[in-house]
């Protein structure tokens, strides 16, 4: 923004609107969605889609989302096999992100793919969102509305404390349902792999298509410059204060983020959830890491230990955001 000024919206329908045509004449709006708030602009517009990168810091091969109104919009501009419908008809609206080929047609800057033959697609669950994207009347590239690298946004709170003045403006949009990432499925090779975790789980996916292939190596990628997808950059969703995982106890310099009763030694406690509940857990992560952070800083601590989380159902999403905070920071 050439003022240095954010505006902060409201959900009305002018409002929306509004948001809408500062999207259409090449702005950045946030927003917020089941997972996170989103830093959106219009993914046909290179200007624009560029303008997200320069305000988030992040490094131009690492690929955005394009966010849709509706599954035929979304097939329209990516090829869709089977498995694609099957996923989407199951999934969409909500927190699935596919890897699919770009048609020859899709009109949505190349910088939004990273260069790719690929592009990442979904259809968000959140009203605002969906009412948005039908006011631009074209897809919106978002990644997560916060600085690259940084703890993921799930209030205004948390978008301007990371890019207000940087940014048009910025919807509030409530509680993010989810509050991780989507799940990113990569179907543009022979077989589905799980390329991020997230907001549907790998059993409910394999429920619906069968055995999905995992185990991608977030370094090797980033090495390379070849990212497929968001999410994968070794050092990510990171609090200032070096995390630690599974913690089993709590130095004197540590806050602590709780999954369950709270280790006897902390002072500083976050609470993911008291009864080991896995979506209550992940709706509360992020708001749980910017927390902590600001909060052990004010006291004096020096880091934050995370107690263990069971790696299944919306778990594993939770352990993937955990180990990229916790990953040595470059």
């Amino acid at each position: 923004m050439a003022d240095g000024v954010t505006e902060i919206l409201n959900r009305t329908d002018r409002d929306i609107a509004h948001a809408a045509a500062l999207l259409a004449a090449g702005g950045l709006v946030a927003f917020g969605t089941e997972t996170v708030y989103g830093l959106g602009a219009d993914a046909t517009n290179a200007k624009a889609v560029a303008a997200i990168f320069e305000a988030k810091g992040r490094p131009h091969f690492n690929p955005l989302i394009c966010h849709y109104e509706n599954e035929d919009a979304v097939f329209a501009h990516v090829e869709a096999s089977a498995v694609a419908r099957r996923l989407a008809d199951t999934f969409w609206p909500g927190p699935l992100t596919l890897v699919l080929p770009r048609r020859i047609t899709c009109p949505v800057a190349l910088l939004a793919g990273a260069g790719l033959e690929t592009l990442a697609v979904r259809v968000p669950a959140h009203p605002v969102a969906q009412r948005l994207i039908a006011a631009l009347g074209r897809p919106i590239a978002a990644p997560s509305a916060n600085r690259s690298g940084g703890v993921s946004p799930t209030s205004v709170t948390h978008v301007m404390a990371g890019l207000g003045g940087r940014i048009a403006a910025v919807i509030e949009s409530g509680p993010c349902r989810v509050g991780v990432e989507s799940t990113v499925l990569d179907l543009s090779g022979p077989a589905p792999f799980l390329l991020r975790p997230g907001g549907v789980s790998l059993e409910s996916l394999e429920a619906a298509i069968g055995p999905v292939g995992r185990g991608v190596i977030p370094g090797q990628a980033e090495q390379a410059r070849t990212l497929r997808s968001p999410g994968l950059l070794v050092s990510h969703y990171a609090p200032t204060l070096p995390l630690r995982m599974n913690a089993t106890a709590v130095a004197d310099d540590e806050a602590l983020l709780a999954f369950g009763p709270p280790l006897a030694e902390a002072g500083l406690v976050f609470q993911l959830s008291a009864d080991g509940n896995l979506n209550e857990a992940a709706a509360r992560l992020f708001e749980g890491l910017h927390w902590l952070d600001a909060q052990a800083s004010a006291d004096g601590l020096r880091k934050i230990a995370a107690m263990a989380v069971p790696a299944h159902g919306l778990g594993l999403a939770i352990n993937d955001r955990l180990s990229r905070a916790a990953a040595p920071r470059a």
